[in-house]
C-alpha cells in the first residue's frame, strides 16, 4: 500500500507542477530516496505509455505530458485559433524592435518609410512586443522592446543571440547588387 501512496503522490505532484521536476525534488517531497524513485517513475512511465498523459523524464527531471497521438482531440476540445502568420511588414517591424530597442514607433516608421501602427498593434496583440516606457522627447512617445514570449518563440536564450546585424546588412548589399546588374542587362 505505500508504494502505491508513493506513486500517486508522484503522480500528484506532476500534475500540479505542470512543468519538469528535478528527481531530488520529487524524491524529497515523497520521502523516498532518489534510486526507489526513479525506479517507481519508470514504471509509472512504461504503464502509462499508451495512455492521453504520459510521464517522462527530461533530463534529471519528470513531467506529465500529453500523448502527442491525442493532439487532435484536443484541438477539437480547444477549437484552436489558426496560427496567425506573420506577414512581411509586421517581421520588418519586429526585426527593428529587436534590434533597436527600446524604439519609438517614430522612428520605426523613419526607417520603414511607411506608417507602422497596424504592424505595431499586431505585435502588442500577439505579445511579441510590448511597452518599455516614454521616450524624454518632445510629446514623450511610447518606447517599444520585445517581451519574453518573443525570445521563446525565436528559440533565445536573450537578445545576445540574434545574428549579428552586419550579417543581414552584407546579405541586403549583396542582394540589392545582384538586382542592380541584373537591370542592367
Amino acid at each position: 500500500m505505500e508504494i502505491q501512496k508513493t506513486r500517486a503522490a508522484l503522480e500528484a505532484i506532476l500534475f500540479a507542477a505542470g512543468a519538469p521536476v528535478p528527481l531530488r525534488d520529487l524524491a524529497r517531497a515523497a520521502g523516498h530516496d532518489e534510486d526507489t524513485v526513479r525506479k517507481l517513475l519508470n514504471a509509472m512511465a512504461e504503464e502509462r505509455r499508451e495512455s492521453g498523459v504520459r510521464i517522462v523524464q527530461a533530463g534529471d527531471s519528470w513531467q506529465l505530458r500529453t500523448n502527442p497521438e491525442f493532439f487532435w482531440a484536443i484541438n477539437a476540445l480547444a477549437e484552436a485559433p489558426p496560427k496567425r502568420p506573420l506577414t512581411q511588414p509586421i517581421l520588418e517591424t519586429l526585426a527593428i524592435i529587436a534590434y533597436r530597442q527600446p524604439v519609438t514607433k517614430g522612428e520605426i516608421e523613419k526607417i520603414r518609410g511607411v506608417e507602422a501602427s497596424h504592424a505595431v498593434n499586431k505585435l502588442v496583440e500577439y505579445d511579441l512586443v510590448c511597452e518599455k516606457g516614454r521616450d524624454e522627447s518632445v510629446g514623450r512617445p511610447i518606447l517599444f522592446g520585445t517581451t519574453e514570449r518573443f525570445l521563446t518563440c525565436f528559440g533565445l536564450s536573450g537578445l545576445g543571440d540574434l545574428p549579428p546585424l552586419s550579417d543581414k546588412l552584407d546579405e541586403l548589399r549583396r542582394q540589392a547588387e545582384r538586382e542592380v546588374y541584373r537591370d542592367d542587362d
